[in-house]
């Protein structure tokens, strides 16, 4: 057989051959603009270079401490510069960036710590109560490094004697950080979150997290006159890779202690903000503030929003607002989003109903997406693209995790088949384009007849009076299950359940309708998404 010529003496070598990661990123953002503003906290700017510098002498501190490569550094801290730096800094060393959910109770956080095997631990003040508490259950003592916010003192109890700005202070600025050895090693660890049993720790590598840059930047049209408005958590995916994914055009941080309505209009206003993202319910701090938080601006701002889409009532408000609103889907296990509803303009010409049913698609893969349908999880076949047969979503590529920390089993399910089971209910529509109905375990099987919960709350959201909704599952003797809606109204308005189960019947079939309605708080995480666990045990009583 003759060779292939292709092959022969055309050998990877560090001329032509460097592993993927963002880490790179900032270094040429600081090479190319170390004098532009990269970060705004308050009344705090730091460039390009301060930054760079910043989270070489953050990688330093780490590394005379002996973190290296396989160390987990785990970070409680809002979306602050250190957070920022944090992303950079930690993997800089080699090491695993583990960045915990501000939200989380004790016991959780002790188990991640724990799991992580956790080194050193970052804690912002405000977090200190909660800190104090896991560490008393957690098996592991990690080094903890104090983090007051200097522009948003907190009153938190200092829990060690170092200080976070004098441990970067002891840092080499000019610190040697290299390359990871594989763009296959770890960079970050995030938990999904846990609603059943305890949560599994998502493993991202530096492959997956540089293509996601070069997607988001893609999906997003940022170029380096972008000003990004941190209203996502930053431990949430690791901000869906934004806080690198903003080093490549050489973009502006706006951080945001507290997602609050004054604050983000102010930010808006005063720097020009060109990006944000964010769940829905971003969207309602937004639209319902006072009108003495509000500020005007004249600018277009482009809104990245995952979860479920909002109701149409809620997509033309914003877009009145001065708002220009991209739907995107996406998991923990998928660095964030990895599917976005791509916009055809001719559909602008399409009938209101038709139109809104183009809005609430998933969409198409990401640009580092290879792959993106619905099955059969049982035959692993593809269902039929007729917008009506329902299958589970499926992803395969680049940007899908390394796998669970320490559970082969787990990973082993998720990759059945070589795709990763998303665990998300949709179809295939004849486009190419998904729709989700409906969470594996949130589809409500009544008397054998699949109810997606999905479709009810799409039309509860049509109901004027309704601020935010859900559909669970509750146990019925006769029917198996049947729909329970929790509703929560605006303020000021009236609602019985009689006349929204008679509103719910002039839009669906009469099985898919609730039988039940509680007029209650809808509890969320925050990231703005439902806890339906917490629904289902609300409508069993």
């Amino acid at each position: 057989m003759t060779a292939n010529p292709y092959e022969q003496n055309l050998d990877r070598n560090p001329a032509n051959h460097q592993p993927l990661t963002p880490l790179t990123f900032l270094e040429r953002a600081a090479k190319v603009y170390p004098d532009k503003t990269a970060i705004i906290h308050g009344k705090a700017r730091y460039t390009y270079g301060e930054f760079y510098t910043r989270s070489r002498k953050l990688a330093s501190a780490l590394a005379a401490k002996y973190i290296g490569k396989g160390d987990t550094v785990s970070v409680m801290l809002s979306n602050t510069p250190a957070m920022l730096e944090a992303h950079y800094g930690v993997p800089m060393t080699g090491a695993v960036l583990h960045s915990i959910n501000t939200r989380l109770d004790a016991p959780i956080i002790a188990f991640q710590l724990d799991h992580a095997d956790t080194k050193i631990l970052i804690v912002d003040r405000e977090f200190s109560p909660v800190i104090k508490e896991a560490l008393a259950q957690a098996k592991v003592k990690p080094l903890i490094i104090d983090y007051q916010d200097p522009e948003f003192p907190q009153d938190g109890e200092q829990l060690s004697y170092t200080e976070y700005e004098d441990f970067i202070a002891g840092g080499d600025p000019e610190f040697a950080w290299k390359m990871p050895d594989d763009e296959w090693d770890a960079i970050s660890l995030n938990y999904t979150s846990g609603t059943t049993g305890n949560p599994k720790g998502v493993v991202y590598h530096h492959r997956g997290a540089g293509l996601m840059c070069y997607a988001n930047t893609i999906a997003t049209s940022m170029t380096k006159d972008a000003v990004y408005l941190w209203t996502l958590p930053m431990f949430h995916c690791n901000g869906w890779c934004f806080p690198w994914s903003l080093s490549m055009v050489a973009g502006t941080h706006v951080c945001l202690r507290w997602v609050r309505a004054p604050a983000m209009y102010e930010a808006i206003a005063e720097h020009k903000v060109s990006h944000l993202s964010g769940a829905p319910i971003v969207m309602s701090v937004l639209l319902n503030a006072k009108p003495e938080e509000r500020q005007d601006f004249t600018h277009t701002v482009a809104f990245n929003h995952a979860a479920a889409p909002p109701p149409q009532a809620v997509l033309t408000a914003m877009a009145d607002a001065g708002f220009q609103l991209t739907h995107l889907y996406g998991l923990t296990e998928t660095y964030g989003p990895a599917v976005i509803n791509e916009w055809n303009e001719s559909w602008n010409e399409l009938p209101p109903d038709e139109l809104a049913g183009k809005r609430i698609r998933q969409g198409v893969r990401y640009t580092a997406l290879e792959d993106l349908t619905v099955m059969d999880p049982e035959t692993m076949t593809t269902v039929p693209a007729d917008g009506e047969t329902l299958g589970e979503v499926m992803f395969r590529g680049n940007i899908v995790m390394k796998g669970y920390l320490k559970n082969p089993k787990a990973t082993d399910e998720a990759f059945a088949g070589g795709w990763f089971h998303s665990g998300d209910l949709g179809v295939l529509h004849p486009d190419g384009y998904i729709q989700l109905k409906d969470r594996s375990k949130d589809i409500i099987i009544s008397g054998g007849e699949n109810i997606s919960s999905i479709e009810v709350e799409d039309v509860l959201y049509k109901h004027p009076a309704i601020a935010y909704c859900a559909v669970v599952a509750k146990p019925d003797e006769k029917w198996g299950e049947t729909p329970c809606a929790v509703v929560e109204l605006k303020p000021g308005q009236s609602l019985t359940e009689d006349e929204l189960v008679a509103f719910c019947r002039e839009h669906l079939a009469h099985f898919k309708c609730p039988r039940a309605v509680i007029f209650a708080e809808v509890p969320k995480t925050s990231t703005g998404k439902i806890q339906k666990f917490k629904l289902r045990e609300m409508a069993k009583d």
